[in-house]
């Protein structure tokens, strides 16, 4: 393990401290934050880890980082901090901070998903931990949870992408995509993408470049592109509380996902958004849900 590196945190104030170690800067609220690392896999990924309690870990979306999702604005960690929970969250493979090789089959969501149950091992969580996952790290968490339930006490999937009937025309967009940079540069695969309407709750959003580099995007795309969420048959399996977070008009993450999960899984809540101001409770209902004493089983 490598001392850490002072970064900036989100809302938090930072400390610079190794993972394991007793750290001293407080952050917002008196809250320490430390920055880790750890090795899986043959990639270095980087997590900050705020709090205490309970542990509840979070997967980020496709391209951003949890520094890009902090400057996006696009969801608010405190409540769930405040709440007193252990907050975990870190740079998937190839995004932000983290390291990656080009290799396509490694950004799967199945393949994200054992990266997800690494960070857990190397956590050293012992008791089953929340876990928490926007698009792409909804996909993670789903196929980390049919993995390993045991792992896990509730999920919260945050706009569920694409699945099942709706992910072949998104798989063919991607591995377009994927060719677009390799024939002419991320640049060229930026421009195309900026032409698509964006949904009308991220109006106010900064639009942020990809973080993952230039050499790694092709495998990224591909790797999503060969993606999909587990089957509902095997969602169904799920006995865990999960709350389901979706928003309107959003062709990338189409309420159909949302609401398919929400009528399958056994033990799950539904919350639609339709406006921006409905986003910015997301926090706090999260914070609430992983509050609440668990069913009995």
């Amino acid at each position: 393990m490598r001392n850490a590196r002072p970064a900036r945190l989100g809302p938090y104030v930072d400390s610079v401290a190794g993972a394991r170690a007793s750290g001293q800067a407080g952050g917002m609220g008196g809250y320490t934050v430390r920055e880790g690392r750890f090795t899986h896999r043959r990639a270095e990924l980087v997590y900050e880890d705020a709090g205490a309690g309970p542990l509840a870990v979070y997967a980020h979306g496709g391209f951003v980082s949890r520094a890009a999702e902090d400057r996006m604005g696009l969801f608010d960690w405190e409540p769930v901090v405040r709440a007193g929970h252990r907050l975990v969250r870190y740079d998937a493979r190839g995004h932000g901070r983290s390291t990656g090789d080009p290799v396509d089959r490694d950004y799967t969501y199945r393949s994200l998903g054992g990266d997800l149950l690494a960070l857990l091992d190397h956590l050293g969580a012992s008791a089953p931990a929340a876990a928490m996952g926007a698009s792409m790290g909804c996909g993670t968490v789903l196929h980390a949870a049919v993995r390993a339930p045991a792992r896990f006490s509730r999920l919260v999937l945050l706009i569920p992408p694409t699945a099942w009937t709706t992910r072949p025309a998104h798989a063919r967009a991607n591995r377009e995509s994927a060719d677009t940079v390799e024939r002419e540069g991320r640049d060229a695969w930026l421009a195309t993408r900026a032409q698509r309407p964006r949904p009308a709750v991220l109006a106010d959003v900064p639009e942020l470049p990809p973080t993952p580099a230039e050499r790694l995007l092709p495998a990224v795309l591909r790797g999503l592109a060969a993606s999909d969420l587990p089957s509902p048959a095997e969602v169904a399996t799920l006995r865990q509380p999960v709350l389901v977070l979706g928003w309107a008009d959003d062709p990338g993450h189409p309420l159909s996902t949302a609401q398919t999960l929400a009528h399958v899984l056994p033990r799950a809540e539904l919350h639609v958004s339709r406006t921006r101001a409905d986003i910015r409770t997301w926090g706090n209902r999260i914070a609430e849900y992983l509050s609440r004493a668990l069913p009995s089983t």
